[in-house]
């Protein structure tokens, strides 16, 4: 049976799992700006994030969830990236499968989670990373790839750490080479 076939028989946790919002509509945004949020854009930020948590590294040990979480809040911070966490996670691919920036928002499966356990965690800690409550461990990545996997963008990039099973990658400054 094909991943495929099982999409419409998957029951989603995500409809039957609230994101809590935090009571002040006024954060810090990772700019350093203060700015007025609605609770509904919260959730759909917080949301946002959990999902790419949950689709990226759901696996991974808590430490490389996290990892995963700060490359989006770096990229929301960078001003090469779209300023919000969704637009962030729903880069690329509107046009073309498998041309996204994170490979499970455009690979035409399902994008609910079905693992209860995996998206509570997912939720929990996309929560503490945009609230600014976790360290950034990747020194401010703004790129990685799975160990086993070698994209053409990594010779021209910086490599950071390894974290779980994800090698992370920051801006080559002294070479001027981004992406």
């Amino acid at each position: 049976m094909q991943a495929a076939d099982l999409k419409p028989a998957m029951e989603s946790v995500v409809d039957r799992e609230t994101v809590e919002t935090p009571v002040s509509s006024e954060i810090t945004s990772v700019t350093g700006q203060e700015k007025k949020v609605s609770s509904t854009e919260l959730e759909n930020e917080v949301h946002c994030m959990a999902l790419n948590i949950y689709f990226e590294a759901r696996s991974e040990p808590e430490s490389g969830q996290q990892a995963v979480g700060h490359v989006v809040m770096n990229r929301v911070a960078h001003p090469k990236y779209p300023d919000s966490v969704c637009r962030v996670v729903q880069q690329g691919g509107q046009k073309r499968l498998h041309r996204c920036q994170f490979s499970w928002w455009c690979d035409g499966l399902s994008d609910k989670p079905v693992d209860r356990k995996a998206w509570k965690q997912s939720l929990r800690l996309a929560r503490e990373i945009y609230a600014g409550n976790l360290e950034d461990t990747t020194g401010g990545a703004l790129w990685y790839h799975a160990t086993y996997a070698t994209p053409y963008w990594s010779k021209i990039l910086l490599q950071g750490d390894r974290i779980g099973q994800h090698i992370f990658y920051l801006e080559n400054r002294q070479t001027k080479n981004t992406l």
